[in-house]
């Protein structure tokens, strides 16, 4: 299964956010561009999304930016994923329902079940399952480990 670069950069910028202290100042869009060297434009509109999704908060004018909605410790990487690529499924033909069941596309071809749907929900579970057991925490945790080498500096502050 491949996740697009929505979720890659999201991921990336959530994990910026999540360096910065509760207490920190709001982080400009800019600031986190230039620390993960990605494009400017495609974060606005991602943090549009995480917005939305009430994973992020802004704050408007000179000082302004944006910061974790809630503790890093709260946030799993399945809602950061879901908030940026929309539903999760390993096949197109995948449709969750409102009740939490997975529907396939070709069960309406007049087949009474998809012959490879227990794999692809097999698959679906094993994604979600990780997605859902990671937090933020622990991604900005495992991003400050560099092996014997000085932790990466925060978004403002000196190395």
């Amino acid at each position: 299964m491949l996740f697009s670069t929505k979720a890659e950069y999201g991921v990336r910028l959530m994990v910026e956010l999540g360096r910065q202290p509760g207490s920190a100042a709001p982080i400009s869009l800019s600031s986190v561009a230039e620390a993960e060297r990605l494009p400017l434009s495609y974060l606005e509109h991602l943090v549009a999304k995480l917005r939305k999704a009430g994973l992020v908060t802004s704050t408007r004018g000179a000082h302004g930016g944006y910061r974790l909605a809630k503790p890093a410790e709260e946030i799993t990487m399945d809602a950061v994923v879901e908030a940026l690529e929309g539903q999760i499924a390993p096949m197109e033909c995948f449709h969750d329902t409102p009740d939490g069941k997975v529907l396939c596309s070709h069960e309406d071809d007049g087949d009474l079940a998809c012959s490879t749907k227990l794999l692809w929900m097999r698959v679906q579970g094993g994604v979600t399952k990780a997605l859902s057991g990671t937090t933020l925490a622990e991604l900005v945790a495992f991003g400050g480990q560099t092996d014997g080498a000085e932790p990466r500096a925060t978004v403002g502050t000196a190395a």
